[in-house]
């Protein structure tokens, strides 16, 4: 499928309403397992969700709209989440990306982007020349790829306690 607004923004929209309805009110063990050292828990994926909404999305499209290719977006901080979460709670976590996201969204609706937009060039730190379109597709892409981890992450919690029924599951990972 080809990058639409229209088929976009409804991801988007709807990624802080399925996360709250995924974990809110969860037992601990489901908001802070992880799948090993090094791994995020479904607590830390949200925080780097807001870290986007933050500094990376709405700022790089604000950016690549002023700038164009002529100066690099900033580098993202991949981890910053875990300082800035560090004595929040997850409910306090979940309404805060929800409200970010909004706010995210109506300065998005206020561009009042057009396809030709979708082709303007920026700058990526790393990447070097990126279109507009290629950075919202990522951001759709993105959303959906960290609510797939946070799926894995909570159904590998469950790894041993399946039994035989592992073989089936393809969310364990093979045996």
């Amino acid at each position: 499928m080809d990058f639409d607004l229209a088929t976009a923004v409804p991801i988007l929209t709807r990624t802080p309403r399925v996360l709250d309805l995924l974990l809110r009110d969860l037992p601990e063990p489901w908001i802070q397992g992880t799948e090993g050292l090094e791994t995020w828990s479904p607590f830390d994926v949200v925080g780097h969700l807001i870290h986007g909404e933050r500094t990376d999305w709405m700022p790089r499209v604000e950016h690549l709209l002023a700038h164009g290719e002529a100066v690099p977006f900033p580098p993202f901080d991949r981890f910053a989440m875990f300082e800035a979460s560090r004595g929040k709670t997850l409910p306090e976590l979940l309404d805060t990306f929800a409200a970010l996201r909004a706010g995210s969204l109506r300065r998005f609706a206020a561009l009042q982007l057009t396809p030709a937009d979708l082709e303007r060039p920026g700058c990526h730190p790393e990447f070097g020349r990126v279109t507009l379109g290629q950075h919202l597709a990522t951001w759709v892409a993105h959303d959906l790829d960290h609510l797939v981890q946070i799926a894995r992450v909570m159904g590998r919690q469950y790894t041993a306690a399946v039994g035989p029924w592992r073989r089936y599951l393809r969310i364990l990972g093979t045996s």
